[in-house]
């Protein structure tokens, strides 16, 4: 296959053309390129190999189309530098904000917390190995 023809469509849209093209020629399409009996045999009739040679001449009435992206409809303003800094600063700004919100609920709530436990008196402590001393085999034995 030339590299031209290579550069222009993908493997893709190669395979595709080849195949339809051969389809065509097998259901009894005509030949567009003028083929001597010698060069007939030598391709043996096969229609991919005939398909192939049309399209390295050029000669297919095929085309690809390729969708392209959908263009907006609203223009693209490219900014300055000075506008980006602005927004910049504003969203830094918006963020410190929302910081200090998030901080001073967290400080509420352990505000709260603080005076839910004074309110409910003595503060429980964690239990240590050491608080419970020592326990005798004779005490485990008469729990059971």
């Amino acid at each position: 296959m030339k590299q031209e023809i290579q550069d222009r469509f993908t493997k893709y849209e190669i395979a595709r053309i080849l195949g339809a093209r051969s389809l065509q020629l097998a259901m009894d399409a005509p030949v567009l390129l003028k083929l001597t009996p010698k060069e007939e045999d030598d391709l043996n009739y096969d229609t991919l190999k005939i398909a192939e040679r049309e399209l390295e001449n050029d000669v297919l009435p095929i085309t690809v189309k390729r969708p392209l992206p959908k263009k907006s409809e609203k223009d693209v303003k490219k900014l300055t530098e000075e506008e980006i800094k602005e927004k910049l600063e504003k969203e830094k700004e918006k963020r410190e904000k929302e910081l200090e919100k998030l901080e001073e609920k967290k400080e509420e709530i352990e505000e709260k917390e603080e005076k839910e436990i004074q309110q409910e008196g003595e503060i429980m402590e964690m239990a240590q190995p050491d608080d419970e001393g020592e326990i005798e085999v004779d005490d485990v034995v008469e729990e059971v």
